[in-house]
């Protein structure tokens, strides 16, 4: 089957590469519907995170499951499925708890699983999946075609997006600010709507990506950035800031814009990957009251309150595509989103 590689910065490539098959009992294979490029695969795109030899990446898909082991239960042939971008088995402590990103059991795809057996990346035609009846979320009958993109969000974006508005405690008349606007801040605007916040600022230089905002529930826009961005924010917000900020980048700026623009007493919900340093000042925290909660998103726990409304329309998170190609032009995919070209591109295996 085909496959995205990445063999150093800035070299994505699509090879032949051995067709997965079952090897647990637990395991199912899926063929991939549709998967996507994240804004975290720019990290090792752009040489930030090393590539030492060539692997598989790519994170986020859907798909109909082809194959199941004999211990799977719960999703059968011929399933529409939405896969997180991690492996769990939603039965452990920390699954049942909340945080399957940290399932005691489950791991992450283009990696070894636990008993050295390579688990396929996301971006390819085919994918083995472990613990299949935790990982995989069947939606109910195959959907609708217009619906995949938004159902490719909840594999990543959206779920994450929703991770940082609920981290930082947003609710009915919140005030909010967003700082990024890739995927992951765009889903943050339109979680925190989603969640009744009453006024939220998204901070974008980009009018494609603004316009997204916008229709996802954004009030104001703001396009400064460092000290007199977080004037901007605070103007807005009557000189003391909003109640919650939503921290959708991973960089030491981007934490530091969002810590430094929240209210006193305010929370920040971060969800950034982290990347260049960034690091939390607990002198400037502590002597605001600001918070911070957060970290990688526990996105399969939030399907099931998430998928409802993708089905009916209510939400429609798969504006955040604005280029779709096929697998065989990965690299191509990578190119745009880095030079901000596309938001997000989605890729047709």
């Amino acid at each position: 089957m085909l496959a995205t590689v990445i063999s150093a910065a800035r070299d994505i490539h699509v090879d032949l590469v051995p067709d997965p098959v079952l090897i647990a009992p637990t395991d199912a294979v899926v063929r991939v519907v549709a998967a996507c490029v994240c804004g975290s695969d720019l990290w090792p795109y752009r040489g930030v995170t090393p590539t030492t030899k060539p692997r598989r990446i790519g994170h986020e898909f859907v798909g109909v499951v082809e194959e199941v082991g004999s211990d799977v239960s719960k999703v059968k042939v011929g399933d529409f499925v939405i896969a997180p971008f991690y492996w769990c088995d939603m039965t452990c402590a920390n699954c049942v708890n909340g945080v399957s990103t940290s399932c005691l059991n489950g791991g992450w795809w283009g990696a070894p699983d636990r008993h050295g057996d390579f688990v396929d990346g996301g971006q390819g035609e085919r994918v083995r999946v472990p613990l299949a009846d935790g990982t995989l979320y069947p939606t109910p009958g195959m959907p609708d075609p217009s619906l995949i993109p938004s159902l490719l969000t909840l594999s990543d974006v959206m779920g994450t997006g929703h991770h940082a508005a609920v981290s930082a405690g947003v609710g009915p008349g919140s005030t909010v600010a967003v700082v990024g606007d890739g995927a992951v801040g765009l889903c943050a605007v339109l979680a925190a709507k989603r969640l009744g916040a009453s006024r939220i600022v998204a901070m974008s230089r980009h009018a494609d990506r603004q316009a997204i905002a916008r229709e996802f529930g954004a009030t104001d826009i703001v396009e400064e950035r460092g000290a007199e961005g977080i004037a901007r924010i605070k103007e807005l917000y009557d000189g003391i800031g909003p109640d919650c900020v939503l921290e959708c980048v991973g960089t030491a700026e981007s934490m530091d814009q969002a810590l430094r623009s929240a209210r006193p007493g305010g929370m920040v919900g971060y969800v950034g990957v982290p990347n260049g340093g960034a690091e939390l000042p607990i002198q400037t925290m502590f002597g605001t009251n600001v918070g911070a909660n957060g970290g990688v998103a526990p996105v399969r726990n939030y399907v099931a309150e998430l998928l409802p409304e993708v089905l009916d329309g209510t939400l429609n998170p798969g504006l955040v595509f604005d280029l779709e190609l096929p697998l065989s032009e990965a690299a191509e995919a990578y190119a745009a989103m880095d030079e901000r070209r596309a938001t997000k591109v989605l890729l047709r295996p």
